[in-house]
C-alpha cells in the first residue's frame, strides 16, 4: 500500500520551523540555523567545522566523494569521540547516472586474535578486556577506505582533500559546547590513560568552550598521509608508531597485520518499501538486511491509517524489530567467514511469514527462535550525508566503537585507536558484560571483520534519490533509520519532522521497549503496558544526518539531539577552472 503523498519540501521546512513552538511532546526540531536547503550541494554532519569543510570542497568544484573524504578526515580532528583514522566504517555512493559503490573499511581482528582471547582460565569473560587498552583494538580501516574511494571516484587530488583537516589540527579550532561536555565526562579517565592528554591542557585542564584545541602530532600524521598516501599508515612511519604502541600496551596488531589490511568493494543491499527503492549496507554490516526485514514486515500493515506514535503503530514496529534482530544475531557475521542467507532474509515472502506470527499483544522474545540476542554495541559512531551539484550522493558511517575508542592514543601520532574487538562475540552463547548473548557467526577469528549495525542508506523514488541518511547509536542505528523512513513514507512527514520525532528501540533481548524521555504520552504508555510490553526510558536515541531531495530542492537536516549542522553550497567553481589554477 502506498504511503501518504509527500508535501512540498519548501512548504514542509517553513511549516516545521514556524510550528516549533507547538511541537508535540518529545519533539525538538533543529535550530533553523542548522538546517540548510537549496538547489546546489548539501552536506550534513555531526560537527559544524566538518560540515564547513565539505561545503568548501563542493564549492571548489569537488564531487560528493571528494567532500566525503575531506569530511572524514576533518571529523578525525574535530569529533574525536567518534571521528577517526584509527577506526573503520562503510561508504555508500550513488552517482547521478545510477552507478553504485559500496566500500567496506571495517576493522579486522589481528592475526594473533583467537575466539577465547577475552576469557579467563575458567572460561568466563574477563570484565573490560575487550573494551579498553591495546588488546581491544582491531586493525584500522578508515585510511584505506577513504583512499580507495579517492582512487575510484574522486576528482580532486588526495593531498588537497586532507589539507582542511591538517589545518584544523595544526592551527586548531574552537571547542564547542558538545566537545567541552564530552571532554569533561572523559577527564576522570586521564590518570589511567595518559595518552588522552592530547585533548587537555598541560595541567590536565579541560578546554573551555571557545578555547582553541591544537593537535600538532595529529597534524604531522595527516601531513604524512597527504604526502605518502595509505602506505604511510600501513607500512610506513605511522605504521611503526602503531606497532610501537602495541608493544607498550601488550596489544596484538603487528606490522604484518597492518600491511595486509585491505578495504573491500562489496555489492550494496537492495530492497523496496511501498514503491521506493532502498539501498543500504551489506554484511559485515547487519544494517541493510535488518532494515529491509523490518520494512518488509511493516509493508503488510496499513501504517498510514494507524498514524504516528499510536499504540498500534508502535506495536507493529516493535514486533518487526524483534523478529529482525533475532535473525541478525543468529545468522549474520563477516560474509568472508560465514554463509548468510541474504536473499531469504530480505524477501517479501519471508517477511510475510514473520508478519503472520504477530498478534494483538506483545510476542514473548523467548518464543521468537532460534536465535541469539545481539551483543551490545557502544554507540559513539558518526554518520554524514552529502549531495553534490550534479546529483551524486554519498552516505558514510564511521566509528571507533565506544566513545573515544579503546582510550589508547598512538603516542607519537596523536590519534585514538578503536575498541572494535568488543563487537565480536567474546563467548558465543553466554551473556556478555551487558547481560546479552552473542552468536557463533560472530565469534572471533583472525582476519575477520566484526559484525556492525552501521546503516548508511539511500532511498530512490522514480529512479532518483529522495533521502540520504544514517545514524550512530550501536544497535539502535537500524531502528533509528527505519523509524525515519516510516515517518517520511508512511506518515508524510518532512525530513525535519521525521528526524525530530521521538524514537523507540527494541532489539529482541532484553525484552524491553527503550523510549526517549517524554516520547510517549500516558495513554500510549498505558496501552502498551496493557498489551504486555515492558518500557524503559533511556538517553536520546541516534544522531541522524539526513538529506531530503524534492523537486530540485535539497534539505540537509541535522539531528536536534546533538550538535550537528548542515550546509549548502552558494557558488561552485568548475573543476576545469581549478585545474588551470593549480
Amino acid at each position: 500500500m502506498p504511503g501518504r503523498p509527500l508535501r512540498s519540501l519548501a512548504t514542509a521546512i517553513v511549516t516545521a520551523l514556524i510550528a516549533a513552538s507547538t511541537a508535540s511532546a518529545g519533539v525538538q526540531r533543529p535550530d533553523s540555523a542548522c538546517v540548510a536547503f537549496g538547489a546546489g550541494g548539501v552536506v550534513a554532519t555531526a560537527c559544524p567545522q566538518a560540515t564547513a569543510v565539505g561545503v568548501r570542497v563542493l564549492e571548489a568544484g569537488g564531487n560528493a566523494v571528494d567532500a566525503a573524504i575531506a569530511v572524514g578526515f576533518a571529523l578525525a580532528v574535530t569529533y574525536p569521540r567518534a571521528g577517526n583514522i584509527g577506526g573503520g566504517g562503510f561508504l555508500l555512493m550513488r552517482s547521478a547516472g545510477g552507478d553504485e559503490l559500496f566500500i567496506d573499511f571495517r576493522e579486522t581482528a589481528p592475526t594473533a586474535a583467537d575466539r577465547d582471547m577475552y576469557l579467563d582460565a575458567d572460561g568466563e569473560v574477563i570484565s573490560g578486556a575487550s573494551l579498553r587498552g591495546c588488546r581491544a583494538a582491531g586493525v584500522p580501516g578508515t585510511v584505506a577506505g577513504l583512499h580507495l574511494a579517492a582512487q575510484l571516484r574522486a576528482s580532486m587530488p588526495w593531498e588537497e582533500l586532507l589539507e582542511p583537516a591538517i589545518r584544523l589540527a595544526g592551527d586548531g579550532f574552537p571547542v564547542d559546547r558538545h566537545l567541552h561536555e564530552s571532554l569533561v565526562a572523559l577527564r576522570p579517565r586521564l590518570d589511567a590513560w595518559p595518552g588522552l592528554s592530547v585533548f587537555y591542557g598541560k595541567d590536565g585542564s579541560v578546554p573551555d568552550e571557545g578555547e582553541v584545541l591544537i593537535q600538532p602530532r595529529l597534524a604531522a600524521t595527516l601531513r604524512r598521509l597527504a604526502d605518502s598516501g595509505p602506505e604511510d599508515f600501513y607500512t610506513g612511519a605511522t605504521a611503526a608508531m602503531i606497532v610501537e604502541e602495541m608493544h607498550r600496551g601488550g596489544g596484538l596488531i603487528t606490522a604484518g597485520d597492518l600491511a595486509a589490511y585491505r578495504a573491500l568493494v562489496r555489492e550494496p543491499i537492495h530492497g523496496s518499501y511501498r514503491g521506493r527503492i532502498i539501498i543500504s549496507a551489506p554484511p559485515p554490516s547487519s544494517g541493510g538486511i535488518v532494515l529491509l526485514e523490518i520494512l518488509n514486515i511493516l509493508e503488510g500493515f496499513d501504517m498510514a491509517a494507524s498514524g504516528p506514535g499510536t499504540v498500534e503503530t508502535i506495536h507493529r514496529m516493535v514486533e518487526a524489530d524483534k523478529r529482525a534482530y533475532a535473525d541478525r544475531a543468529a545468522l549474520l557475521g563477516d560474509p568472508d567467514f560465514v554463509s548468510i542467507p541474504v536473499e531469504r532474509l530480505i524477501s517479501k515472502e519471508y517477511a510475510d511469514a514473520r508478519r503472520r506470527t504477530i498478534g494483538h499483544d506483545a510476542t514473548s522474545a523467548a518464543s521468537i527462535a532460534p536465535a541469539y540476542p545481539p551483543g551490545a554495541e557502544p554507540e559513539e559512531t558518526t554518520h554524514y550525508s552529502i549531495l553534490d551539484r550534479d546529483g551524486n550522493v554519498v552516505a558514510v558511517t564511521t566509528t571507533l566503537n565506544g566513545s573515544y575508542g579503546s582510550y589508547v592514543v598512538v603516542s607519537d601520532a596523536g590519534f585514538l585507536l578503536n575498541n572494535e574487538m568488543d563487537d565480536f562475540s567474546a563467548k558465543p552463547g553466554t551473556p556478555n558484560l551487558y547481560g546479552l548473548v552473542g552468536g557463533e557467526a560472530n565469534a572471533i577469528e583472525p582476519g575477520k571483520r566484526m559484525l556492525s549495525s552501521m546503516t548508511p542508506t539511500i532511498v530512490l523514488e522514480d529512479g532518483s534519490p529522495i533521502l540520504i541518511l544514517g545514524s550512530p547509536g550501536g544497535s539502535t542505528i537500524i531502528t533509528t533509520v527505519a523509524q525515519i523512513l516510516s515517518n517520511v513514507i508512511d506518515h508524510g512527514m518532512s525530513a525535519v519532522d521525521a528526524v525530530a520525532a521521538p524514537r523507540l528501540h527494541h532489539q529482541w533481548m532484553p525484552d524491553t521497549i527503550y523510549c526517549e524521555k517524554d516520547a510517549l504520552g500516558p495513554a500510549v504508555e498505558a496501552g502498551l503496558h496493557a498489551r504486555g510490553y515492558a518500557l524503559k526510558t533511556r538517553s536520546p536515541i541516534g544522531d541522524a544526518q539526513v538529506i531530503e531531495i524534492r523537486g530540485g530542492v535539497a534539505c540537509g537536516v541535522p539531528d536536534p539531539r546533538a550538535g550537528g549542522a548542515a550546509g549548502v553550497t552558494r557558488s561552485v567553481r568548475s573543476n576545469e577552472t581549478n585545474r588551470k589554477e593549480r
